[in-house]
């Protein structure tokens, strides 16, 4: 159903096409942060556990542009992470300025047990696309987000 019929063709095309996204995007946010839950972390917990165990130890810098977030939110998860022995910081031999994060153990541990039940998740949710289907819009929405980043 379109949304809206007044600002022309191709501008109620794209403003459809944005709210179906946007709604998609919403929804499916909405349920695998439910999943996070129940592992006792919040989203961006288990974002900064799944990129260090996925990537590993990196300097705090990179860290903050791998997450796309700013380095004082940052800063509050790993200090959280750090109080529940999931995650440390090593300061850089070389230049005390710059710090390390890395999983300790425990998150590692952690790390290996809850992702693969988290990708299993997202997988039946994402079932909804046959295989084809989400390799087109896998595509489509990497089309779109480089091309609004290099325009923009």
């Amino acid at each position: 159903m379109k949304t809206t019929k007044k600002y022309g063709k191709k501008a109620d095309l794209a403003l459809s096409m944005w709210v179906k996204l946007a709604r998609a995007s919403s929804t499916f946010g909405h349920l695998t942060n439910l999943d996070i839950q129940r592992y006792g972390l919040t989203q961006p917990q288990f974002a900064v556990i799944e990129a260090l165990g996925h990537l590993g130890p990196m300097k705090m810098g990179s860290f903050c542009s791998k997450m796309l977030t700013s380095g004082g939110n940052i800063t509050v998860v790993i200090d959280n992470l750090e109080k529940d022995g999931l995650a440390e910081r090593i300061p850089f031999p070389k230049d005390r300025r710059a710090i390390t994060v890395r999983l300790t153990t425990k998150g590692e541990k952690l790390f290996h047990d809850i992702f693969s039940k988290h990708a299993q998740f997202v997988t039946k949710i994402a079932s909804v696309l046959n295989e084809e289907e989400q390799i087109q819009l896998s595509a489509l929405l990497k089309k779109l987000g480089m091309a609004l980043q290099e325009r923009f």
